[in-house]
């Protein structure tokens, strides 16, 4: 889906509830009509789109390249080969093993515990094969150009949620800043982080114009990716069901209510298609209607209210703790943030989901911080604060630093013994 006009004042009611109606100032300042302007063709419009986000995504494949390159310079110093970690390492061989073969393959621990491969969704899988199957490239490789491709379609749906809420110069900076977080270097592995991200992105810009069934769709996608499409189906559910409240509240009958809005409810319709798709196939392979679920807790990724994180804080030498514990502190400030910025509805709630979804499973402590790197919408805030900085250089210095460090990072985390 590509960045289209901003709705005007005329706008749908739940596209009003979504982003709010036009001010009278706008109404006085805008220039008057004249002749009506050619119609654009569908790829006039993704030309002007990406003409558009050239910046973001410009700087954002510098920030990358230099992650990669550090990395790069690290293993060939430490006389290891750059391309295992990236593409044959951790759960890129799960996910290229279900490319290859299909499901069925488990792993039994020496305590007992059984880790299958049903635990990974089959997305990425399957384009790793599709992929392969029509280039040289092997297994690894497909998985990297599907990565480093989704990648650059992630920034520039960040950026096109940043430009839609508060200009192109915010969607540049919220595309560099989410490029690099601290744990960016994830997103140069055969992983489904930036796959994810880029669907979860433009789903929610499809969103914030209107365009329910495409959002649906792209959640449909998103479900057959990663189990946290649940915050993205929770962003679209929510949206939805305010609105129509809104809109009976308003005085309108509740048939009129959904007449009016049937793409928008069969755009929420759609969106868990992808997910409960999923679930239902490992129910059905597994013999049981739960077995999704048990696969999880199989890997330690079950639901437990935050007591394993609680347990993993309270196990630390106390000045890690305070530290982690002033990380949280940051965590819960940014959040704070985003609801005093007014994000739009659907954009608060999928980030705020992602966050919770992450710090109340059990799952490997280390893996948090990368869990929660789709939620790229609690970078707005940094991002406003950057643009208030007195001059464009100082953005720019602040920005390189944070690319150096997060590729200084990147390559000691992967050079490391632990999965990321």
């Amino acid at each position: 889906m590509l960045p289209g006009p901003r709705p005007r004042c005329g706008a749908t009611p739940a596209a009003e509830v979504i982003i709010g109606r036009m001010s009278d100032h706008q109404l006085r300042t805008r220039p008057p009509a004249g002749p009506a302007p050619a119609p654009r063709t569908p790829g006039s419009r993704a030309a002007t789109a990406l003409r558009a986000a050239a910046p973001a995504l410009a700087v954002y494949a510098a920030a990358r390249a230099l992650g990669l390159l550090t990395f790069w310079a690290a293993a060939s110093a430490a006389g290891k080969d750059p391309l295992g970690p990236l593409s044959r390492r951790w759960d890129s061989v799960w996910y290229q093993r279900i490319a290859e073969n299909g499901y069925g393959y488990t792993v039994t621990l020496p305590d007992g515990s059984v880790h299958s491969d049903l635990a990974f969704f089959p997305l990425l899988p399957a384009l790793e094969r599709a992929v392969s199957a029509v280039t040289p490239l092997t297994l690894g490789g497909a998985g990297l150009l599907v990565a480093w491709t989704a990648g650059l379609l992630a920034a520039w749906g960040v950026f096109a949620v940043g430009a839609q809420l508060r200009g192109p110069r915010t969607g540049v900076v919220l595309a560099v800043l989410w490029g690099v977080y601290p744990t960016a270097f994830v997103q140069s592995m055969a992983y489904t982080e930036t796959l994810f991200t880029a669907l979860a992105a433009w789903a929610l810009y499809a969103v914030l114009t209107g365009r329910w069934i495409v959002a649906g769709t792209l959640c449909v996608l998103a479900g057959l990716t990663r189990p946290t499409a649940a915050a993205l189906i929770a962003a679209l559910a929510i949206t939805a069901a305010v609105t129509l409240v809104r809109e009976c509240r308003a005085g309108d009958g509740f048939g009129p209510v959904l007449r009016r809005n049937a793409r928008m409810i069969a755009g929420v319709a759609l969106a868990p298609l992808g997910w409960l798709a999923y679930v239902v196939f490992v129910a059905v392979r597994e013999g049981g209607p739960f077995a999704y679920f048990d696969v999880q807790a199989q890997w330690g990724n079950n639901i437990d209210g935050g007591r394993a994180l609680a347990a993993f804080i309270a196990g630390l030498p106390w000045p890690a703790a305070l530290g982690l514990c002033a990380a949280l502190g940051l965590l819960g400030w940014l959040v704070v943030l985003c609801v005093r910025q007014r994000q739009p509805l659907p954009v608060l709630v999928y980030a705020l989901t992602i966050v919770v979804i992450s710090l109340i499973g059990a799952g490997y402590f280390g893996s948090r911080p990368r869990l929660m790197m789709p939620a790229f919408p609690l970078l707005l805030p940094p991002a406003a604060a950057l643009l208030r900085l007195r001059t464009t250089g100082r953005t720019a210095a602040v920005l390189t630093v944070l690319a150096c460090a997060s590729a200084a990072y990147g390559a000691w985390t992967l050079l490391g013994p632990g999965p990321p």
